[in-house]
């Protein structure tokens, strides 16, 4: 039975990220639909005028092992994920992934048959590639299934039951979308904003190039901002309670002379008395929800206690990468699951990153 979301769609492409089809009806149509919808959610007509949220949810621990197959949360946990966003896909349903799935492969046999591909050579008879529905991550009705993506190998002279090389692996997702937006977009287009990847770049251009050829969508990379750096700071510290959440680890890059890059490690019941105390004072106004105000002053008592020891102002720097037991990310779109509980949280995060950076 085919799956249809209709209201779980978004808007066009990046130019100057891809080069694309000017003039393809599924571009024109969706501009059409979005350019006044889009006036009407932010002070301009373009997404990129948009910021992130002032206030969200407080993360709750989520076992999403009751609804997600383990093997899927095998792929998602524990690899470092490169950030893109992608415009809606053109024409995609989650009920033909297995054609799609014969048509990506014959697609890279092609660029191997080329000499494009060197991540499929060395020693490897032959490939696969698979997409599949990972059922139980959405959080809103509006949130189109997310999709895994694939490619593994068998190397020449493997036995029967030698397992398969997984020689790169991605996906696209949308966890809980602007639902007045995701609205808007026209039935036939599919939104999965978020996409991640790990392994050859070889693959990965390959993966996109089908994506964008078949759906007539485009990708462009998403840099995790400082503000957004701020944002998993203290939403992963928040879950401390919860679970613990081992370290708290940052990286701020001190532009000087001589660039000096400054590694500030904090022990978690420190960093978890400062959070409290900060939010002991909020909770009332603001219940279970987490404010800017908040996070900004959790950063700023972490920076003026990192000057009472070093005499070194952070505020002068950028934060470039957070770390804890539960995840890390960096400003060039790299973020790493290191706990399946809390995934949903920083996804939410990202996905609304992707919207955001998404152009008209």
């Amino acid at each position: 039975m085919e799956t249809r979301r209709s209201s779980v769609t978004r808007t066009p492409g990046d130019g100057a990220a891809v080069r694309r089809r000017s003039r393809s009806a599924g571009y024109q149509l969706l501009y059409r639909s979005t350019v006044g919808a889009a006036s009407q959610l932010c002070a301009t007509p373009a997404l990129t005028a948009r910021r992130l949220d002032a206030s969200r949810r407080a993360p709750r621990s989520r076992n999403i092992t009751e609804k997600v197959n383990e093997e899927h949360l095998t792929v998602l946990v524990k690899k470092e994920w490169h950030l893109s966003y992608v415009t809606p896909l053109y024409q995609f349903r989650h009920a033909h992934l297995k054609s799609y799935s014969r048509r990506l492969s014959a697609f890279i046999a092609a660029g191997k048959q080329d000499g494009l591909l060197v991540a499929l050579e060395g020693g490897q008879s032959s490939f696969g590639v698979s997409l599949s529905a990972v059922q139980g991550m959405a959080e809103a009705d509006s949130d189109a299934e997310m999709v895994l993506i694939q490619i593994h190998s068998t190397p020449q002279f493997a036995g029967q039951d030698e397992p398969q090389k997984s020689l790169w692996s991605g996906w696209l997702t949308c966890i809980n979308g602007n639902p007045d937006y995701l609205c808007s977009i026209p039935d036939n287009f599919v939104c999965l904003p978020l996409f991640g990847c790990h392994g050859p770049e070889s693959l990965t251009a390959a993966v996109k190039a089908w994506f964008q050829t078949t759906f007539d969508c485009c990708f462009g990379q998403l840099e995790v901002s400082q503000t957004s750096l701020q944002w998993l700071l203290a939403l992963w510290t928040n879950c401390h309670a919860e679970t613990s959440i081992q370290h708290l680890k940052m990286v701020w890059t001190i532009p000087v002379a001589l660039p000096l890059q400054v590694t500030y490690a904090v022990d978690p019941r420190d960093a978890w008395e400062l959070w409290r105390s900060i939010r002991k004072g909020q909770q009332e106004d603001t219940g279970e929800n987490i404010d800017l105000e908040e996070v900004t002053s959790f950063v700023q008592g972490l920076k003026s206690h990192f000057y009472r020891h070093f005499k070194l102002d952070l505020s002068a720097g950028i934060l470039s990468q957070v770390s804890t037991g539960l995840g890390s990310a960096k400003d060039s779109g790299r973020i790493k699951f290191s706990s399946s509980r809390y995934m949903t949280t920083t996804m939410m995060l990202l996905t609304e990153c992707a919207l955001l950076k998404m152009p008209i």
